[in-house]
C-alpha cells in the first residue's frame, strides 16, 4: 500500500478537501481518488532524508541551554530598550559553521531567531558561514565563540 500512496495523510487530506470543495457526489469522488493518489505520488520525489538523531545528554541539555538564553536575553532587550545606553551598536557577524546537516541547521537558525537580539540572516552553504544580525555587538569573536561553544558543539552531538 506504501508503494501506491506513498503519503497517507497527505492523500487523505487532498481528497478530504476535494471532496468539501467540489461536493459529494460519485464522479467527485472518484476523481478527487485519482487526484489524491496521483499528486501524493508527485511529492515522492521531494521526499526529505530520515534525519540521524543521536539521542544523550545533549538532547537535554541544549532546550534547558536555550530556554536560559532566552530568558537571559529577553532581559538584556528589554534593558537596551528601556534605558538606550548610548555606547550600544547593532551589527552584523560572519560565522563559520561546521554544521553538516540540514537539520542542524534548520534547529541552529530556529535558536538564533528565537533569542532576542539575535538574527539569522543568510547562509552561505559553499563557504560555510552564516551571517547574523546582533543587537548589541560589543565583540564579535565573543558571539561567535558564544555560538559555537553553546549551540553548535550540541547540534553536532545530536545530528551528525
Amino acid at each position: 500500500m506504501k508503494r501506491i500512496v506513498p503519503f497517507p495523510l497527505l492523500a487523505v487530506a487532498l481528497f478530504g478537501m476535494w471532496v468539501l470543495l467540489t461536493g459529494f457526489s460519485h464522479g467527485h469522488v472518484l476523481l478527487g481518488t485519482v487526484i489524491a493518489v496521483l499528486l501524493s505520488r508527485v511529492m515522492l520525489p521531494l521526499a526529505p532524508e530520515q534525519p540521524r538523531i543521536r539521542f544523550g545528554t545533549a538532547m537535554l541539555k541544549l532546550p534547558v541551554t536555550v530556554f536560559a538564553d532566552i530568558v537571559r536575553s529577553n532581559i538584556a532587550v528589554a534593558r537596551i530598550i528601556l534605558f538606550r545606553p548610548p555606547e550600544r551598536k547593532s551589527g552584523f557577524v560572519r560565522l563559520p559553521i561546521e554544521l553538516d546537516s540540514p537539520y542542524a541547521l534548520a534547529m541552529l537558525a530556529i535558536i538564533i531567531t528565537a533569542t532576542p537580539g539575535t538574527l539569522w540572516l543568510q547562509h552561505d552553504a559553499h563557504n560555510k558561514i552564516i551571517l547574523i544580525h546582533v543587537l548589541d555587538l560589543v565583540d564579535e569573536a565573543e558571539w561567535i565563540d558564544l555560538i559555537k561553544n553553546r549551540y553548535e558543539k550540541l547540534l553536532m552531538e545530536i545530528f551528525e
